[in-house]
């Protein structure tokens, strides 16, 4: 196994929160993949192209090219559509993918019409003032129910709101709020931009250092994974291993932490593939890499979801520990790093 080059710390952190300000609701990601892509193309040695799905796949030839690779992770993220447009003009929402609603109630949130606009706005129970609904504001069930949008316009009806451009289905995207202090990153939506920013570093990294991959390998960018389908096409058909790189559950029973990179044998769907998980643990072992070993038990990831489409691939997972996943999220530089490093190694081995 060869020397890993140095990773770009500064590099890995800057492009993550450039991902994480970009707004990208599963089915709204248009503007999160051209910036991917725009940054992969700076890469001369990668071909890129993009799935009938919007997807991005980047290859990079290998050395060898007689049992090719992928690697995936995805940059949809949680969100919601707006369902309906109330008589007072404010608008009830439906969820996208497992969106916890009490983690963004008063959150800023901004409304993309299908004309292009963007209306800004916030998400609040219907009985939000306590001075005027006492105990209700505080008891009542935070659901699609009893959530609505105000939005920072004049509008007191369905009229008026309908003439703002706003319809039904408009996505509706939560603000991040990223922060970078003492070595964490604190942020929405780290699942998964996070792991979308360690490949690129490691990319980066080899590119840098002169260093290619030992076999061909293709990045699948995925698009459609908090929905549970993302990686359900896009994987060509000669690749023999998957690696799905994906954040660790971290919480109470588990074993991730969000200083280590995880390796997640285990989640809702079953087992992965032991022949390929272990050939992680040697590789990270190898190469001096502390990780943990985990099971998620309620996750599901792309890599699943190209099994139970028919791909015939070995899958493992792999990622940063993420505190509160699907909330207000948390992982620090070391887990980030540490990934990146993964990554590399995986990359450059046998």
């Amino acid at each position: 196994m060869p020397i890993l080059p140095p990773i770009n710390t500064n590099y890995l952190i800057d492009f993550l929160v450039k991902l994480l300000n970009i707004p990208s609701p599963t089915g709204r990601t248009e503007d999160v993949i051209a910036f991917v892509e725009k940054e992969l193309s700076t890469f001369h040695s990668l071909q890129l192209s993009r799935t009938r799905k919007g997807a991005l796949v980047a290859k990079w030839e290998g050395t060898k090219n007689d049992s090719p690779r992928a690697l995936t992770a995805h940059v949809d993220t949680l969100g919601a559509m707006v369902k309906e447009i109330k008589s007072n003009g404010r608008l009830t929402i439906t969820r996208i993918g497992g969106l916890i609603l009490n983690a963004v109630e008063t959150e800023g949130c901004w409304v993309f019409t299908s004309k292009g606009e963007k209306i800004r706005g916030s998400l609040l129970i219907d009985a939000a003032s306590g001075h005027v609904y006492g105990a209700k504001s505080t008891d009542t069930k935070r659901d699609e129910e009893h959530m609505e949008i105000r939005l920072d316009a004049v509008t007191s009806s369905a009229k008026d709101t309908r003439a703002l451009g706003i319809s039904i289905g408009d996505f509706v995207a939560f603000d991040p709020r990223v922060e970078v202090r003492n070595g964490f990153v604190r942020s929405r939506f780290l699942d998964d931009k996070a792991c979308v920013a360690a490949i690129v570093a490691a990319i980066k990294s080899l590119t840098e250092s002169g260093l290619n991959p030992n076999q061909s390998v293709y990045f699948h960018i995925s698009n459609y994974e908090e929905v549970g389908h993302g990686a359900s096409a896009g994987i060509p058909s000669d690749v023999h291993e998957l690696v799905t790189v994906d954040m660790a559950a971290v919480g109470n029973g588990q074993e991730s932490d969000e200083f280590h990179a995880t390796l997640c044998v285990k989640d809702s769907g079953g087992p992965y593939h032991h022949g390929l998980s272990n050939k992680l643990r040697a590789i990270a072992e190898e190469s001096n890499i502390a990780y943990k070993t985990d099971i998620y038990p309620n996750y599901g990831s792309d890599g699943e979801a190209f099994w139970r489409a028919g791909g015939d691939v070995a899958v493992a997972l792999i990622g940063p520990g993420v505190d509160a996943s699907h909330n207000y999220e948390r992982t620090h530089t070391d887990a980030l790093v540490a990934t990146t490093q993964w990554i590399m190694a995986y990359l450059l081995s046998e």
